[in-house]
C-alpha cells in the first residue's frame, strides 16, 4: 500500500494550527482513543461505506460542513464526520472508495502506534508491519504500513504520526484488501 500526498497533505494540513503544551497524559489519553475509535471504526467497516456512515450517524457523529470535509477529502467524494470529545479533536472520514480514515489532532505517535498494536492483538487480529519510513517532504512525519487479517477478511493499514514528546497529529487509514 503506498501512502501517497493525501495522507501527508491532511497531516502537514493539521500540522499547521498552533501547537499547546499537552501534558503526557493528554496525549496518552487521544491516543487510546484515536486507536478505539479506528477499531471501532474503520476495521469494522473498511470497505463497506453505507455501514460505516449508518454507524457514524447511529452514534450521534454529526458530519462537517462541505468547506472543512473538502480540506479532508481533497474533491474525492465522500464523508467526514466529527468525533471530537473533551479530550481532543477527531475526525473520521469516509471515502466513497470504501477507504476510512481516523485522525486526531494532538496525540503521542509512539503510544498510539503502541495502542493499535495492543489491540490488534487482543482483537486476535494478525498482523505484521510491512514498510516504516519518514516523510521525504515533511521530516517530522513518520508511516508505517501493515497488513492484517482475521479469519477471511484483510486489510492493508497505514499509521502516519508526528514524532517528538510534544505529540502530533495522528491519521490511522485502513482499506479492505
Amino acid at each position: 500500500m503506498r501512502v501517497g500526498w493525501f495522507i501527508t497533505a491532511v497531516i502537514a494540513l493539521l500540522i499547521a494550527g498552533a501547537p499547546r503544551p499537552w501534558a503526557g497524559n493528554l496525549l496518552d489519553t487521544a491516543s487510546a482513543q484515536v486507536s478505539g475509535l479506528f477499531m471501532q471504526s474503520c476495521l469494522q467497516f473498511a470497505g463497506d461505506k453505507d455501514g460505516l456512515r449508518q454507524w457514524a450517524r447511529k452514534i450521534a457523529l454529526p458530519e462537517l460542513p462541505a468547506a472543512i470535509r473538502d480540506r479532508f477529502l481533497y474533491g474525492r467524494p465522500g464523508f467526514v464526520f466529527d468525533a471530537s470529545n473533551k479530550d481532543g479533536k477527531f475526525v473520521l472520514v469516509s471515502e466513497d472508495g470504501g477507504s476510512c480514515s481516523v485522525i486526531a489532532q494532538r496525540a503521542s505517535g509512539a503510544r498510539t502506534v503502541h495502542d493499535f498494536e495492543k489491540n490488534m492483538s487482543e482483537a486476535s487480529i494478525s498482523f505484521s508491519m510491512t514498510a516504516e519510513k519518514r516523510d521525504p517532504e515533511e521530516r517530522r512525519l513518520r508511516h508505517r504500513e501493515y497488513v492484517a487479517s482475521k479469519g477471511a477478511r484483510s486489510w492493508l493499514l497505514s499509521i502516519s504520526t508526528v514524532e517528538g514528546e510534544a505529540g502530533g497529529q495522528v491519521m490511522l487509514t485502513a482499506n479492505r484488501h
